[in-house]
């Protein structure tokens, strides 16, 4: 009888270690994420007052911040 105790025991805490495993893996994933865009834009005054107010705003609210912001675009390769 003292055997079933040790098995059912041992598969309580092999459980408990893996959810706990599983748990501290499950923090540590958290990879950064990156966008690029290329817009072009023909009614610069709409954009800038309708359109980039509530998306950095948007950002911003989630966490998110700009690495690189505008610029003249350079291409070294094609059109």
């Amino acid at each position: 009888m003292k055997h079933k105790y040790a098995i059912a025991l041992s598969m309580v805490a092999g459980f408990a270690l893996g959810a706990a495993a599983v748990q501290s893996l499950h923090a540590q994933a958290k990879p950064p994420a990156y966008t690029i865009s290329e817009i072009t834009v023909t009614d610069n005054n709409g954009y800038m007052k309708e359109f980039v107010p509530p998306a950095a705003k948007t950002i911003q609210a989630a966490g998110g911040k700009y690495v690189v912001r505008g610029g003249k675009a350079v291409s070294w390769q094609g059109a």
